[in-house]
């Protein structure tokens, strides 16, 4: 099964697409959609969905999964992220994907195994979790990847190579 994790944003909109094959994670490819900062917010959400309308039809992941929108102090911060994750989910939903959703200490407690985790230990172990040669950047492409492991673990995958996730990928560090 293939899942796709998005971290929305507006300037910055990170995903992650990845292979399940029985207990087995596979990194089928992540990137970031960007827009121009001096564009109006109603055209920078039009080329968040038609670029993610192109992923999704290149890649055709069957589940989709995104964080939960959290409390934000800067108002005007958590209205933009809202109208990207809206952005996020009605392409999803027009591509007929079943949408999960989780909060970040979800998905810290999936990746990292403890739900107060620092984002450099949830990075460390996207990059170790999935074998990458380096942490995907910028840290939205990261997160989304985090999302799309949460999703996966919540799916009853076991890991990258089978058993144990931690002990399989990292014994070869």
């Amino acid at each position: 099964m293939r899942v796709i994790g998005v971290d929305p944003g507006t300037a910055i909109t990170g995903y992650g697409i990845i292979e399940l094959q029985g207990n087995r994670l596979t990194v089928v490819a992540y990137d970031c959609i960007t827009t121009q900062a001096g564009l109006p917010m109603p055209f920078r959400l039009q080329h968040l969905y038609r670029q993610l309308e192109l992923v999704l039809k290149l890649y055709q992941p069957q589940q989709f999964a995104v964080e939960e929108l959290f409390f934000n102090k800067n108002a005007r911060t958590a209205l933009a992220v809202g109208q990207a994750r809206g952005v996020a989910l009605l392409a999803a939903v027009n591509a007929g994907l079943t949408v999960a959703e989780y909060t970040p200490l979800e998905v810290k407690q999936a990746v990292v195994g403890y739900g107060r985790a620092a984002k450099e230990q949830v990075q460390y172990m996207v990059r170790a979790l999935l074998c990458l040669p380096e942490i995907p950047r910028p840290d939205d492409v990261a997160d989304a990847l985090a999302v799309a492991i949460c999703h996966a673990h919540r799916l009853g995958c076991q890991g990258t190579k089978g058993g144990n996730p931690w002990h399989d990928c990292l014994s070869q560090w």
